[in-house]
């Protein structure tokens, strides 16, 4: 491929977060690893050695009549870019996680509104255009497996992980393993704890609430003034701004109504938090938790930790479930 027909590169995410770079995944096959976002790709080469090559983050293709043909042949182009930039490093397998309702054992992308695919058998798909095995996972819940062996959660066999950014993802560990029930379990996003409409369809969906997205399009609609994300609104909470307070102080209200029934259902040793929202830092954390004090009783309240892996959660995860395809 000439260097004119490159796929160009994004820059930044929706948040403005630049791609930072990843950490190791140790030894072991070198694998390539794709992490496909309603908005961009991140696609990577591990070496033999673990490190992440040619990290980078592209447009993911949306529309058109085929749009998982179209996201197949996208990802087939980049492979062909890593391998030639890379040809000393010959891939053994493949980590594919996409969003949506994920069937990852019979290796089905069930369902996706943003990326118009419905019982797509993208892993058949992707393992013809390669001819290398493929682990084909949700997101979140590789987001998740990648904060249980390197970051966030890895002292916690139990535990929830949310991923609080434009919506709100999650993915539940139970013995230190994924608890998927065919892909439809974590969608803690879409658990309802009210009454307001979601535009999935159901009533009182935590995001419309509580994600950063939501934060910031309440906000707007309240005032007429556009912010710039959620981060704006929680600063001018603080700085006395009393519509920004209360949106604020909703959305906080909510995350600590969704975690208090995880903690009574669940009783998850920790819940980690990720995403956009979390970089929120104290304001956070701290309102969290003494608000699940508040709400809770004989309750073991979960630790709240910060995710560790930043926007490369994903397509770690990506890589260690390719790993595991290949062993």
């Amino acid at each position: 491929m000439t260097e004119p027909d490159r796929i160009p590169d994004v820059v930044t995410d929706e948040a403005g977060e630049r791609l930072a770079p990843a950490v190791s995944i140790g030894p072991g096959a070198p694998v390539l690893a794709f992490d496909v976002g309603g908005t961009d790709v991140k696609s990577a080469l591990f070496d033999a050695s673990g490190t992440a090559v040619g990290l980078r983050r592209t447009s993911t293709p949306v529309g058109g009549d085929d749009p998982v043909g179209s996201l197949i042949s996208r990802l087939a182009e980049l492979v062909a870019e890593l391998r030639e930039q890379h040809p000393e490093i010959v891939p053994e397998g493949v980590g594919l996680v996409v969003p949506g309702i994920v069937d990852s054992e019979n290796g089905v992308g069930v369902f996706s509104s943003n990326l118009g695919w419905c019982n797509a058998p993208i892993r058949d798909l992707m393992r013809t255009e390669l001819g290398l095995p493929v682990a084909f996972d949700h997101d979140v819940r590789s987001a998740s497996w990648a904060e249980r062996v390197l970051g966030g959660a890895r002292d916690y066999a139990n535990a929830v992980v949310l991923v609080i950014g434009t919506g709100i993802a999650g993915a539940l560990l139970v013995g230190g393993q994924p608890y998927t029930a065919g892909g439809y379990a974590g969608e803690i996003g879409h658990s309802p704890i009210g009454e307001w409409p979601c535009p999935c369809g159901a009533r009182g969906c935590l995001e419309a609430r509580a994600s950063a997205g939501a934060i910031s399009r309440r906000y707007t609609e309240a005032t007429g003034t556009a912010v710039d994300g959620a981060k704006e609104v929680i600063a001018r909470a603080s700085a006395g701004d009393e519509i920004a307070a209360r949106i604020w102080d909703e959305a906080l209200d909510a995350l600590a109504m969704s975690i208090a029934q995880l903690t009574a259902v669940m009783a998850p040793d920790a819940v980690v938090i990720g995403g956009g929202l979390s970089r929120a830092g104290g304001a956070l954390f701290d309102e969290l938790r003494r608000r699940l004090v508040d709400r809770l009783s004989f309750h073991r309240i979960p630790a709240l930790v910060p995710a560790e892996l930043s926007g490369n959660a994903g397509i770690l995860g990506a890589a260690l479930r390719a790993r595991e395809a290949v062993a």
